[in-house]
């Protein structure tokens, strides 16, 4: 049974490591699975004769779902609560993910991948209402561990699955994609035992008097914009790379390279999460992090198509370093800026216009390899996604977030 959780600055310390413990392995479900393909890109490609585009798709596919399913998880969340709407969308993370390794064609994996994608989309704005109820005033906190459990989740995939994982299942990528979902069962029977159930406040109860159960997003909000093309403009950068990396150094003749390249691209952003648990407050609604990371990103891909041997790696890891700052800047704002009922409307219409955008640059990216023959070409999008993160990550800090705060606090 779920005991009734202390919210905001009654919480104890034990029960503060608990939440903070479940956040942190909602964050690993939501990634670990997702991010152990690109690895297996080049098996997967052989085995299932997959071209460019295909491979494309298969990245895009859950993003598509975030985009289209997300407004349903909201549904959901207001209709049976956050905490049960993220419980059911892990244990659907697990099975399909596992699934995915039993596909005999590319039909059947995409089939896989797209019901997965459906439990991620849950749970995604499930997750920043949970925060809100749980810790009300440690927003940043629980928003900066659950992404670390996010980007633990993305280099253990990355680093762990050519080095360990491969060589322990006999180099089949379908036990591979099996032997990454079980850490989001466990996430999801963690979850199950351990979850407080749902803090009965009296703020709680006046926004429940004060307004029904809503769940539609306002599009008429222009922060459900700003947000939603900036963080789009963040992952599209980030899966582009992950996706397309390991076919485009194979292409190169640097195959050798593959393996260090998605670590340290993934890994840094590991470091970046670590650092930022204890800074994370101190970047939120700032203009700077978008203006000094967003090029930075955009200097590390330049490194990836110019450089060579050890500068290619360096250069990956400097992506990942500079997305995950501005990643976290950006995700924890839904949480930040709307009241506890109704976090759940502005996330959702975030993440739908997030991965709308994020959908579409991975397979605009491999018709231009597959059109042009061009192998560089595939970083082109990629490159027009970090001037947009700088760009609209400058104006929604400096022109709108700050006084929106403001009127809302």
């Amino acid at each position: 049974m779920h005991a009734p959780v202390v919210t905001g600055s009654g919480l104890s310390t034990g029960r503060l490591v608990k939440l903070l413990a479940l956040l942190w392995f909602a964050g690993l479900a939501l990634r670990a699975p997702l991010l152990a393909v690109p690895p297996v890109v080049p098996l997967i490609h052989h085995d299932l004769a997959m071209n460019q585009t295909q491979v494309g798709l298969l990245i895009s596919l859950p993003l598509m779902i975030f985009a289209l399913a997300s407004i349903p998880g909201s549904l959901l969340i207001a209709r049976f609560g956050a905490l049960q709407t993220l419980i059911t969308g892990i244990f659907i993370i697990a099975l399909a993910g596992a699934a995915r390794g039993a596909a005999p064609d590319v039909m059947l994996l995409y089939v896989a991948t797209l019901v997965m994608g459906i439990g991620m989309a849950v749970v995604q704005p499930a997750l920043p209402s949970l925060v809100k109820q749980w810790m009300p005033d440690r927003i940043v906190l629980g928003t900066a561990v659950s992404t670390n459990g996010m980007v633990v989740g993305v280099a253990a995939s990355a680093a762990l699955t050519t080095t360990l994982v491969l060589p322990n299942v006999g180099g089949s990528w379908r036990l591979d994609l099996v032997v990454w979902s079980a850490p989001v069962l466990m996430a999801g029977l963690l979850f199950m035992l351990f979850a407080p159930s749902p803090a009965v406040t009296p703020q709680a109860m006046n926004d429940n008097e004060a307004s029904p159960r809503l769940w539609w997003p306002d599009w008429h909000n222009p922060l459900i914009w700003l947000l939603g093309l900036t963080f789009g403009s963040n992952n599209a950068f980030f899966y582009c790379v992950n996706a397309f990396l390991p076919d485009y150094l194979t292409h190169t003749g640097q195959i050798e390279l593959v393996g260090a390249a998605l670590a340290w691209c993934n890994g840094a952003q590991l470091v970046a999460s670590l650092i930022l648990l204890g800074t994370a407050d101190r970047l939120q609604r700032r203009a700077w992090p978008y203006l000094v990371f967003g090029p930075l990103a955009l200097l590390g891909m330049a490194g990836v198509v110019c450089g060579s041997g050890f500068l290619v790696v360096a250069a990956a890891g400097l992506v990942g370093f500079a997305l995950a700052i501005t990643f976290v800047t950006t995700l924890a704002l839904p949480a930040m800026l709307a009241p506890a009922a109704d976090v759940h409307r502005l996330a959702s219409g975030m993440f739908t216009i997030t991965y709308t955008t994020a959908v579409i640059v991975p397979v605009v990216s491999g018709m231009l390899w597959d059109l042009t023959g061009i192998h560089w070409i595939v970083f082109l999008p990629t490159a027009l996604c970090g001037i947009a993160l700088t760009g609209l990550g400058f104006f929604l800090s400096t022109r709108f977030l700050r006084s929106r705060s403001t009127a809302l606090s």
